[in-house]
């Protein structure tokens, strides 16, 4: 088994994922559980209802412009009346539930976000017909201003006033991270060879993709500490005031602890950047910040410093949707950066650019990404298709409306629950952690072991993963799928266990069958220490 790994051990955790399943399926009248999958089994239903009723509608609105030809064809939809049928449309059909939020939904923009809900229909009903492109092609005027609500509320607490965001639309936070990555290489604020900061342990692109030829980036790890709780000390967060490091990776709440960082690391790190680093860039990705307890982003704090990832696709149990966003504040570094670049470097740019508009130079960041994202020849073409952001914005607006955070406390319990039962069956409860978001679990084998039978024996338990084999060996024993934790950039022998993908009934049979293995462990650490003796 250690000589698989081996063989395997260059693989991401993701693709190295495929081959545990192999084997975790690979005996006859077994159950293979598969822990190391993120996509969530839960996802929010009432937004969807909305949208597919509002398609209905949206259909008859455009079969109106050419009502007087052969049934299926339809014409763009004519803004003029259309509050007045809209609200027809949810009168007659007020006992369905996604009706009555989508008349719920347009009181709410036109009463409490003050926007014109002519206009925000005639988007909707636009943007769900997909009859258009994307215009403004780096997010619909409406959909942006009902979204970056959403965005500042769950993520900066009302502390960024909402005017000052600047929205794109893109396929979830692969997309963001992937257009990020390459606009900051195109326009010259990374270079190769620029250290890079990443807060570890972390999703695994974020260590990949700097080491990918194409940036060549060197990568400075910012170490959390799992005996402080998964918090960075200020050892650590003072590496960022070396003016060197050029940018700071973090994903809030992190991945694969599942903790967001603390008042204390936010304060500190916000100090360093108005004492010693007003020029470092910060890219946080805040994707699991919505199952967090009172969570501040960095962007809160830092916001003229940081750009902002956050995706749809956990909350509301839309991963096939490909929804996400990249926020940045309309005053920020990385324009300031542009225009501080050499003449030299100006003119490699302006020539980049010469085709979308005169004054290139006036080019924000935020926009040069949406021209970056379409290789800049394509940029009138560019955008999250617009049946995509209104899913988006129904997703936002349902949010924004549920003022007793029903749905989030729902989601929260539903995987706390599962934690806890998880734990129980392993023998122990788990570590109470104020700051613990719990949508995956690090099950550290040095605590573990140590937990139930003592410092000796997990120094011995330890020992024996130092091969790399354990986490074949417990797909082998056990038919459980745990990712690496290594492989996010921890650096104790541990596995990452995602809790919100399975039920509960197996999250209990994955903590029995994880004591049953460290029983076995340890009575041959008992045989062995026996020998000894």
């Amino acid at each position: 088994m250690s000589q698989d790994y081996q063989r395997l051990a260059h693989l991401s955790p993701f693709e190295l994922k495929d081959e545990l399943i192999k084997v975790a399926s690979g005996k006859a009248n077994r159950l293979m559980l598969n822990a190391g999958r993120g996509n969530p089994n839960f996802l929010a239903t009432t937004p969807r209802r909305a949208f597919f009723r509002l398609g209905l509608f949206a259909a008859a609105e455009s079969e109106l412009s050419y009502s007087y030809m052969t049934a299926g064809v339809g014409g763009l939809a004519n803004i003029e009346g259309i509050e007045s049928r809209f609200e027809r449309y949810t009168a007659e059909h007020r006992d369905q539930e996604g009706v009555r939020f989508l008349g719920k939904s347009l009181s709410y923009v036109r009463d409490q976000l003050g926007l014109d809900p002519a206009a925000f229909l005639h988007e909707m009903v636009d943007g769900i017909l997909g009859c258009n492109y994307p215009v403004p092609p780096r997010m619909l005027s409406v959909s942006e201003q009902i979204v970056r609500q959403y965005i500042v509320r769950e993520m900066a607490g009302g502390a960024v006033p909402v005017e000052s965001v600047d929205l794109f639309a893109v396929e979830g936070g692969t997309a963001a991270m992937a257009y990020i990555f390459e606009s900051l290489r195109i326009s010259g604020l990374l270079k190769a060879g620029d250290k890079v900061a990443i807060g570890m342990p972390v999703f695994t692109p974020y260590i990949e993709i700097p080491e990918l030829a194409q940036y060549a980036l060197e990568e400075v790890p910012i170490h959390a500490d799992p005996d402080n709780g998964w918090q960075y000390s200020d050892a650590e967060l003072d590496k960022l005031r070396d003016p060197a490091v050029k940018i700071f990776f973090c994903v809030n709440p992190s991945n694969p602890p599942s903790v967001k960082m603390d008042q204390r690391s936010l304060d500190r790190i916000k100090t360093i950047i108005a004492d010693h680093r007003p020029d470092l860039m910060v890219l946080t990705d805040d994707v699991y910040g919505t199952f967090a307890d009172d969570f501040q982003s960095l962007f809160s704090v830092c916001p003229h410093n940081t750009l902002l990832v956050y995706s749809f696709s956990k909350y509301f149990g839309a991963t096939g949707w490909r929804l996400g966003v990249i926020a940045a504040h309309k005053e920020n570094i990385f324009d300031k950066a542009l225009a501080q670049l050499p003449e030299s470097a100006k003119q490699v740019l302006d020539e980049r650019y010469r085709s979308l508009l005169p004054d290139v130079r006036s080019l924000k960041f935020i926009d040069r990404l949406v021209a970056d994202s379409r290789v800049v020849a394509l940029n009138h073409t560019a955008g999250l298709s617009t049946p995509q952001q209104v899913q988006m914005v129904l997703f936002s607006l349902f949010a924004l409306m549920d003022e007793a955070d029903a749905y989030k406390q729902a989601l929260k319990q539903l995987i706390r629950r599962r934690e806890a039962t998880l734990y129980r069956e392993l023998g122990m409860p788990p570590l109470h952690n104020p700051n613990s978001v719990n949508y995956y679990s690090l099950i550290d084998l040095q605590s573990v072991t140590c937990r139930l039978y003592g410092q000796e024996f997990s120094d011995w338990a330890v020992q024996q993963s130092s091969t790399g084999d354990m986490l074949f060996r417990i797909a082998d024993e056990t038919g459980i799928v745990l990712l690496p934790g290594r492989g996010f950039g921890s650096d104790r022998p541990s596995g990452r266990a995602s809790l919100a993908n399975l039920n509960e009934y197996q999250y209990a049979a994955i903590g029995r069958a994880l004591r049953k293995m460290v029983d076995e462990l340890h009575v041959q650490f008992q045989a062995q220490s026996g020998d000894k003796g």
